[in-house]
């Protein structure tokens, strides 16, 4: 009997000492253990942690070390601390709770919560299942339950799912990001830095959660444009209200990394207004997306022209006289009458359009090389043209063109855009006038009047961009492509040019050449020169002296022959009037012969008739010796001498008339009247 009692014994203590030993469970330092109950009481519906010592996953979990639950009661799970890694977050989720209220996809948030460790104080203080708002930041490592909460992070999932619901990744037979619609990238801080290539970005916010957007809005500001509209009215400058605008409101709600502050604040579902700046956030990635955007950067020599797609309602401050659409005063919806100048803006891009606008001088070349300073004519090519001809030119061209930053808007407000100024406006206008003005031309002209062309091509554009409020700085054809026959014959004429050219280089050497032999012979006969111009000296001075001895002999003759001209003048005054009295008589007496010696003709012709009054009067002149009755040569007929001087006399009066004979026997009485000829004496 003392047998079967120590056998008992034995086998009571061999029994407690395994039960003791399956009771007794070590927990590692960085682990915790879930007790579960085995048997117990039911828990209530829809719970999973028993608080009360109910059958199930119990509230309080076992700390590192050795821990002792009576088996087979108990049953001890270990589960790893959570540890959020470093440049990560930690994303929970509560699997227990009250239900969301319908709409809600996060849970509310409150201080009291802390970091999820207190499950009884999460559910005494209203805690709700799902997604909560709150992220646990990098390097969190906390004993947190594994089935109250599941934590996320970009490494694992720490917890238990209690829903069938819940994928495994891959056949792994474990639970990741991917498993609740995440990938790792989602769950590391947000770095809002400057990229590789140096470019300003910023981080545009969209929120999943919240109230809806207000009718017509597109994106929520926190507190509305309220703060604007109070500004306008209380008149302040334009630069403050900007300044407004471009300032964040992200201090209400630490830049969306306390989500709950940011919902307390009115913020609403959606695109939101106010954007990240550099800095590094933690923020759950089931309430906020970020995309990384370019910064609104405007160097010097531009401004930007805002478009804005929020705000106020649209009031136009373009006056009655434009018509090319709204500006209005920053805050309100439509284009800013004000740019922004030299600056960098954290602007976010989906509600603000910027258009950058040079103000310095921009050049633009249609040309196949575009600028480097900037892209605006990269789709411009040259001009093609025909002239009159139909010769096809390709012509570069280089336009200066500048925009005033006061004008800069309404430009905006005319064309959209700059490129649009480019390839719609300028390139249109540019190439119609260029084709033409060259197809009114013949292609030679256009060569040789380029200038010309290039002038009033300026002109024209000036008065068309006028028109944009652009000005033009100038005009300049940088080359001309011809076709290669004109080539040909252009290369023909401009040989034959530098030909002639030539030639009247050539002759200018050759005169070049005289001129210098005759210095070099001027040279030397330097010597003799000197000599000629001393002994012309001496001439000159000798030709000096007589031309003086001359002028004093003139002198003297002309005062002698002036005394001696009055002398004769006297003396031939005299003279003449003696002449002219004895030539007076004489005519008179010779006029009386003459008119009685007619008077006796005409009264002979009147008794005795024409015939004989003309014999008498030959042998008057006969007898006055005035007629050569005997011929020098006799010539002797059958008539003898009478009838040989009939027959002269007969010739004299045919040839003469009786006048003649008259006249030539009055001539000859004039000259010789006293002399007799030999042959009448003889007779």
């Amino acid at each position: 009997m003392v047998l079967g009692v120590v056998i008992i014994v034995v086998l009571i203590v061999a029994a407690v000492g395994f039960v003791g030993v399956k009771s007794a469970t070590y927990v590692g330092p960085t682990e915790i253990g879930l007790p579960i109950k085995r048997f117990g009481a039911k828990l209530g519906d829809g719970g999973v942690i028993a608080f009360n010592g109910e059958a199930g996953y119990q509230a309080e979990l076992l700390m590192p070390g050795w821990r002792f639950r009576l088996w087979p009661v108990f049953r001890i799970d270990k589960y790893s601390w959570v540890q959020v890694p470093a440049g990560g977050i930690g994303v929970v989720i509560a699997q227990v709770g009250k239900p969301l209220p319908i709409g809600a996809k996060s849970a509310e948030y409150k201080e009291v919560f802390g970091d999820f460790r207190d499950i009884r104080s999460f559910l005494e203080n209203g805690g709700e299942k799902g997604v909560q708002r709150a992220v646990l930041p990098p390097g969190t490592l906390a004993p947190i339950h594994p089935i109250a909460f599941l934590v996320i992070t970009s490494q694992k999932v720490y917890g238990a799912p209690v829903s069938p619901d819940v994928p495994v990744v891959g056949n792994t037979g474990k639970y990741g990001p991917a498993s609740f619609g995440l990938r790792p990238e989602h769950l590391g801080v947000v770095n809002i830095t400057p990229t590789q290539e140096g470019t300003d970005v910023i981080g545009v916010i969209t929120a999943l959660e919240g109230k809806p957007l207000a009718k017509g809005d597109i994106a929520s500001r926190l507190g509305g444009y309220g703060d604007i509209r109070q500004m306008e009215e209380e008149k302040k400058p334009v630069a403050e209200v900007i300044g407004a605008l471009i300032g964040s409101k992200n201090d209400l709600h630490n830049n969306y990394q306390d989500f709950q502050a940011f919902l307390d604040h009115g913020g609403r579902i959606g695109l939101q207004h106010d954007p990240l700046l550099y800095g590094a956030y933690l923020l759950n990635p089931f309430l906020v997306q970020v995309e990384l955007v370019p910064m609104t950067v405007v160097q010097q020599g531009e401004v930007a022209v805002i478009k804005s797609y929020v705000g106020l309602p649209t009031q136009d401050t373009s006056g009655a006289g434009f018509k090319f659409g709204s500006m209005v005063n920053p805050g309100h919806q439509g284009i800013w009458n004000e740019p922004l100048r030299t600056g960098k803006y954290p602007l976010n891009p989906r509600i603000y359009a910027a258009e950058i606008v040079p103000t310095s001088i921009l050049t633009l070349n249609w040309a196949t090389a575009a600028s480097e300073a900037h892209d605006l004519d990269k789709s411009l090519n040259p001009i093609s043209a025909k002239s009159r001809e139909g010769f096809e030119f390709d012509i570069d061209l280089q336009v200066l063109i500048h925009v005033p930053d006061t004008h800069a808007a309404q430009v905006i407000s005319m064309v959209g855009t700059m490129k649009n100024l480019v390839n719609e406006v300028l390139e249109s206008a540019v190439g119609n006038y260029f084709r033409n003005t060259l197809q009114g031309l013949p292609a030679v002209t256009f060569i040789e009047t380029r200038d010309d062309v290039q002038k009033e091509a300026e002109e024209y554009i000036r008065a068309y961009l006028s028109r944009y409020e652009v000005e033009t700085r100038g005009v300049y054809i940088q080359d001309v492509v011809l076709p290669a026959q004109l080539v040909d014959v252009l290369t023909a004429r401009e040989i034959a040019r530098q030909q002639q050219t030539t030639y009247e280089q050539e002759r200018t050497a050759e005169e070049k050449r005289v001129e210098l032999e005759q210095v070099r012979g001027t040279a030397a006969m330097q010597a003799e020169l000197a000599k000629s111009s001393v002994s012309i000296k001496i001439k000159q001075n000798d030709a000096e002296g007589r031309k003086a001895d001359a002028a004093g002999a003139a002198a003297y003759a002309k005062t002698t022959g002036e005394a001696d001209a009055h002398v004769v003048q006297v003396k031939g005054e005299a003279q003449a009037h003696v002449v002219k009295a004895t030539g007076e008589a004489e005519a008179a007496a010779i006029e009386a012969q003459g008119v009685a010696r007619a008077i006796g003709y005409e009264k002979q012709r009147e008794a005795l008739g024409p015939e004989a009054t003309a014999l008498v009067a030959v042998f008057s002149e006969i007898g006055d010796g005035h007629v050569k009755i005997v011929p020098d040569v006799l010539v002797g007929g059958g008539g003898g001498p009478l009838d040989g001087l009939a027959a002269m006399l007969t010739r004299q009066i045919a040839r003469d008339g009786i006048e003649g004979l008259s006249a030539n026997g009055d001539e000859q009485q004039e000259q010789a009247p006293a002399k007799k000829s030999p042959t009448s004496s003889a007779s």
